[in-house]
């Protein structure tokens, strides 16, 4: 293909190209770097437009595969673990849904079955299995979910949200059902490439188990948690039933004396104007704002397979609710998560999944990743967490199976679970985001590098861009249109 590298005559160029890369990097005969810049050269090609996923793909792969390399999977305690998740090992998950994105959004699959399939087996079996594992380990020596150097998710609104209240400053929460952490990251990318607006990446621990009920009512001001024994997977706060929006609001406003809220990002989105938005903004100190669109998807076993896709869309909603709301003078903004969540392209073998018969007689609530019940039975791959070890009041059991092991359960999908203690489900996001008065975006500069003469003499004319600075998030990157022109702007040549 090199012979080829630096012609676009013919579709098929582009073809041979993308088939002999998909060969060189499952060979592993082309290294990251070298092949960026080979894909760099392709986008000048008339046809990358109608390859563009599949160009996507490759870069996203050879990314996937050299983050895969670099990360040596070396933990020391719990603590560790999740730093070092938060740092760089949650890069891998990222490249994983980047390239799975593009590999199914190309019309042209079978270039990239035998690539998909190398990656797919690299990412179960080797990622998320040996990090599940390892992890496992550390678990097994704590006597108590409790990390006291980070974080933990109940801790949320006095960590966070308080200080706001205590300076008289406005705060919206925007809480968006199964955002974790490496899509919290992409969207903090997103938010500082936009003018005016600052983004910080922080992260937290969940509570076990990570699913949505006590995630959601972990974020809410509370002194307490406790199980909900009438009804077995509900959660109170303070002895108050948190589940649903009337809930919630009736908690927040009662912890900020009338001048909390709570609303559904839909209503923000499609039902609230701006006038009405500002009203409400003024008339309180706090908002929270429920946003589900990842778990709305993954959560049903019809539509778990589009959970990735689900996750650009979250992101482009998130982003438009973030401007409506700085619109309506909110200059402070924490956007966070209930839960992350472990997510494979092909069916979980069935050597993943646990039988749990012989608990059957006491659990009150059972999940592809946790159950629920008092007194329940021991299990040589589930491990037990009492309420009074997870912080929360009550006598309720908590039982996580094993690494990324499922539970099998009729009914639901197997793919996209949440509720155990693998990282990519207990590391959530908080991500804080300020308007600035000032914009703080521009494009880079580029210089014409001119030789030693300003006078054509042929028919062809040689000219060197130089771009004088780096692209960053504030600092974005500038598209040109090069041609020659006379003085009065008449072109004269072809124009690039």
């Amino acid at each position: 293909y090199l012979d080829v590298l630096s012609l676009d005559l013919f579709r098929v160029i582009d073809q041979k190209i993308i088939s002999d890369l998909v060969q060189a990097i499952l060979l592993r005969t082309i290294g990251h770097e070298e092949l960026e810049e080979q894909l760099r050269q392709r986008r000048q090609s008339p046809w990358y437009g109608e390859y563009t996923h599949l160009y996507e793909a490759l870069a996203c792969a050879s990314r996937f595969l050299f983050l895969k390399d670099q990360a040596q999977l070396q933990m020391e305690s719990p603590a560790s673990a999740i730093q070092l998740y938060a740092s760089s090992w949650y890069q891998v998950d990222q490249a994983y849904r980047h390239f799975m994105y593009h590999a199914q959004h190309s019309a042209h699959l079978s270039i990239v079955d035998s690539l998909e399939e190398h990656i797919e087996n690299v990412y179960s079996n080797d990622f998320v299995l040996g990090l599940g594992n390892r992890f496992q380990d550390l678990l097994d020596t704590l006597s108590d979910w409790s990390i006291p150097t980070l974080d933990r998710q109940d801790s949320f609104f006095e960590r966070f949200v308080r200080p706001f209240v205590r300076k008289d400053k406005k705060v919206c929460v925007i809480i968006s059902d199964a955002l974790r952490y490496e899509i919290g990251a992409e969207l903090q990318q997103r938010i500082r490439r936009e003018d005016r607006y600052e983004a910080e990446l922080g992260f937290m621990y969940t509570l076990l188990p990570s699913y949505t009920q006590l995630g959601m009512a972990a974020l809410l001001p509370h002194k307490s948690l406790a199980f909900d024994t009438a009804n077995p997977g509900l959660i109170l706060a303070d002895g108050m039933p948190t589940t649903g929006s009337e809930n919630r609001n009736k908690i927040l406003a009662n912890a900020l004396n009338g001048k909390g809220s709570v609303y559904k990002a839909k209503q923000v989105l499609d039902e609230i104007s701006a006038s009405e938005m500002r009203d409400i903004v003024r008339n309180n100190d706090v908002l929270y704002i429920y946003h589900n669109q990842i778990d709305a998807t993954g959560d049903k076993p019809e539509t778990e397979a589009r959970v990735l896709a689900s996750a650009n869309q979250a992101l482009e909603e998130l982003i438009t609710l973030i401007k409506k709301l700085v619109n309506s003078n909110i200059n402070n903004l924490l956007i966070t998560s209930d839960h992350g969540f472990l997510f494979q392209t092909r069916a979980v073998d069935e050597s993943d999944f646990i039988e749990t018969q012989g608990l059957s007689e006491t659990y009150a609530y059972k999940s592809r990743r946790f159950i629920l019940g008092q007194h329940l039975t021991s299990h040589d791959r589930l491990r037990k967490f009492t309420s009074a070890q997870m912080g929360m009041t009550g006598d309720m059991d908590i039982q996580i199976p094993f690494s990324i092991n499922r539970l099998k359960v009729r009914g639901s999908g197997s793919r996209y679970v949440h509720g155990g203690a693998s990282l990519q489900e207990i590391v959530v996001p908080v991500v804080r985001v300020n308007k600035k008065r000032q914009s703080d975006t521009s494009q880079v500069d580029v210089e014409i590098l001119s030789g030693g003469t300003s006078v054509i003499t042929s028919g062809q004319l040689a000219v060197t861009f130089y771009q004088v600075e780096a692209v960053t998030d504030k600092k974005h990157g500038r598209p040109l249109q090069a041609g020659i022109y006379t003085e009065d702007d008449v072109l004269i040549s072809d124009s690039h």
